[in-house]
């Protein structure tokens, strides 16, 4: 007592310091990435015998202490009918350089993105201008009938029938000789046309492959998670708590792994990595938004399901692609939408 009455301050804020420190790195280890209530990290952190009591610090209730944090920017805290609510705020160096990296190398890829998109345009654009002209060269010449001139007539021998004149014989030669050699240069011109439409159409093709595979080789991430889709809960250290196999609607994402989700039963907010998230499918007939691929981030409608693949169809409703239809789209890769 004659050591604190000589210095109360300097013992109380040791120890003061002493239990914030001691109390976030218990937030850090057990609830780094959840919304938990106050009374609940409280009782916790209390539940070992060798804790700082916050009787012996500057804060007389759990509800100040709370309030510090929360002005302090340690935690995110939020007062609800049900009491104070608690989210850790990481702020540790290593995770912030990474999500500086994450920042950087998504808006990198965006970019890259935008100008692949564009050349690739430009591509099927000039690939559709050669189709109809390629067409419009082999096919433009009109079929020309052939000339007779004046007096002369067309003979059809048929058996014993008596032979025609010898001009009329002539004239009649010359008509069908012409006749065929005009057939004849519209076949070779039908079979260029048909040709060259083939050649056009090969080669738009060829640049929508080519256009598809960019777009899966730029879109596929290791993340998929995102706002507005409904998930369900894999982890099984939350089976206790309910959670496990439940669905939520993930309301937030953080650092492109981690959703907050809003657990549909009881409305309760929980912080859960992307690997312990599994995709929802609807009914068919239901939107879906497309989350991993090629056409990441079109929303779109289930069409079907194929069980023995593990696949499913579906058409992209909205933007650029509008109408396109995915006949094999992953499991993983649709997810169903709010």
């Amino acid at each position: 007592m004659e050591v604190f009455g000589q210095n109360p301050h300097r013992i109380v804020d040791g120890y003061t310091e002493e239990f914030e420190e001691s109390f976030l790195d218990h937030m850090k280890r057990s609830h780094r990435f959840s919304r938990v209530a106050a009374t609940v990290i409280y009782n916790e952190y209390i539940a070992n015998r060798h804790h700082v009591h916050m009787n012996s610090t500057q804060w007389a209730t759990l509800t100040e202490f709370v309030k510090y944090l929360g002005k302090e920017g340690k935690c995110k805290v939020e007062e609800t009918p049900k009491g104070w609510f608690m989210t850790y705020i990481d702020r540790d160096s290593e995770t912030m350089f990474k999500e500086r990296l994450k920042n950087k190398r998504l808006k990198s890829d965006v970019v890259e993105e935008v100008k692949h998109e564009r050349e690739i345009q430009k591509q099927i654009e000039l690939a559709a201008q050669m189709v109809p002209s390629a067409v419009l060269e082999n096919g433009s010449e009109e079929l020309v009938m052939p000339k007779l001139e004046p007096g002369v007539k067309i003979a059809f021998s048929l058996g014993s029938t008596a032979s025609i004149g010898e001009s009329s014989s002539s004239a009649t030669k010359v008509v069908f000789d012409d006749e065929s050699e005009k057939s004849e240069k519209k076949r070779r011109r039908d079979s260029k046309s048909t040709e060259g439409g083939n050649v056009g159409r090969s080669a738009l093709d060829e640049v929508m492959k080519e256009d598809e595979k960019a777009k899966e080789r730029i879109n596929r991430k290791d993340y998929w998670v995102c706002e507005g889709i409904i998930v369900k809960v894999m982890n099984k250290e939350l089976a206790d708590k309910g959670y496990y196999k439940q669905k939520g609607l993930v309301v937030k994402v953080i650092d492109n792994y981690v959703g907050e989700i809003q657990m549909l039963e009881n409305k309760h907010v929980i912080r859960v990595d992307q690997a312990e998230l599994q995709t929802v499918l609807p009914q068919i007939g239901g939107l879906v938004k497309i989350v991993n691929g090629a056409y990441r981030g079109s929303k779109a409608k289930l069409v079907s399901v194929d069980f023995d693949n593990y696949c499913a169809k579906v058409q992209i409703e909205k933007g650029l692609y509008d109408g396109r239809v995915l006949q094999a789209v992953a499991y993983e890769d649709i997810c169903k939408l709010a």
